[in-house]
């Protein structure tokens, strides 16, 4: 799905800007325009305290928030970049949310930005955009589940198209190996150690069975269990998630701290309780072994990591100044 643009340069390279805003605060330029966390000081000042509250109602109604909002960010972002691309629900069903990839994306998640948006609309009608409202709510549910609070980037603009076509291959999937995860990842200008660090946010959320079901009955084409598994935590699992399991079945991705933000993720890890290939791989594969090992012996260098991690990958493809739209309406876009 795709609005009709007038004519427009194309976005330039994202590059970090030496100089300083006014205020102190340090901008990233992407597309002729900047982000900064002071962007709309002056014309949206209690922004930040509205999305954190309607994000706290939210989180109070269901904790499946957390997860849902933290999994829409990274879906919007690693297809052509943070800009609410992924919001748009169009009636052809051709958008990026209409994809294979995309169909269990949560609910909650959209149900949130779209609270919080109409709140800040009452509040500052056509001023915040859809892409920087994900952003903020994306950092408030990581910092309501206990983990780490940053200070978001803000300034972007929201995409004027939402294409299916645009997803195949561009997300993680549950079955990839790290070299495969680190390509995913470089395609957005992040590197293997960020892809380690976001990968932490699987210390809270869920996943349906049907995503990892090969692992436990038929890895790799063997009709057995991968063998990187806890055999305790595969026998529980199997327990589960059955062979015939329903696609509606799903079970906590960390099954020790499911709802806390913490670094359990990576200790899960250490004893073969994995969710995914991808999750066990981390610390299977030499490559990325010791950064797993260095986040579960240290929380606070997991927390420095992430928040270093989101803040890169908040950057990667952004609409600043004249490339995008403020939109009223995150799921459509302006008429």
């Amino acid at each position: 799905m795709e609005k009709r643009r007038r004519s427009m340069p194309a976005v330039l390279a994202v590059a970090l800007l030496a100089a300083m805003l006014p205020s102190g605060e340090a901008a990233y330029s992407s597309g002729g325009g900047a982000l900064s966390p002071g962007y709309y000081s002056k014309s949206c000042p209690k922004l930040e305290p509205i999305v954190r509250e309607e994000v706290a109602r939210k989180k109070n109604e269901t904790v499946v928030t957390i997860p849902a909002v933290l999994r829409l960010f990274f879906h919007d972002c690693f297809v052509n970049g943070c800009d609410a691309s992924v919001l748009i629900a169009s009636a052809k069903e051709d958008a990026e949310k209409n994809t294979r990839d995309n169909d269990s994306l949560a609910g909650d998640g959209y149900d949130t930005v779209n609270r919080v948006k109409a709140r800040v609309e009452k509040e500052c009608p056509g001023v915040v955009s859809c892409s920087d409202i994900l952003a903020l709510a994306a950092r408030d549910v990581v910092s309501l589940a206990d983990g780490p609070y940053w200070t978001v980037e803000l300034g972007r603009r929201d995409a004027l198209v939402s294409r299916a076509s645009d997803v195949e291959g561009k997300l993680p999937g549950p079955d990839m190996k790290v070299r495969e995860l680190t390509a995913i990842f470089k395609n957005g200008g992040l590197s293997q150690l960020d892809m380690v660090a976001l990968s932490g946010a699987h210390t809270v959320g869920f996943s349906h069975c049907t995503r990892f079901t090969d692992r436990l009955y038929n890895f790799s084409g063997t009709g057995k269990t991968d063998p990187s598994f806890s055999k305790d935590y595969a026998e529980a699992l199997k327990k589960a998630c059955p062979r015939d399991v329903s696609d509606t079945i799903a079970v906590n991705m960390d099954p020790i701290t499911p709802i806390t933000f913490d670094n359990n993720y990576y200790t899960n890890l250490l004893h073969g309780f994995g969710l995914f290939t991808s999750d066990q791989v981390l610390y299977t594969d030499s490559a990325s072994r010791e950064t797993v090992k260095q986040f579960s012996a240290n929380q606070t260098s997991f927390f420095e990591a992430f928040m270093a991690s989101m803040i890169k990958l908040g950057r990667v493809g952004v609409k600043t100044g004249d490339s995008g739209e403020i939109r009223t309406d995150c799921t459509a876009f302006n008429h």
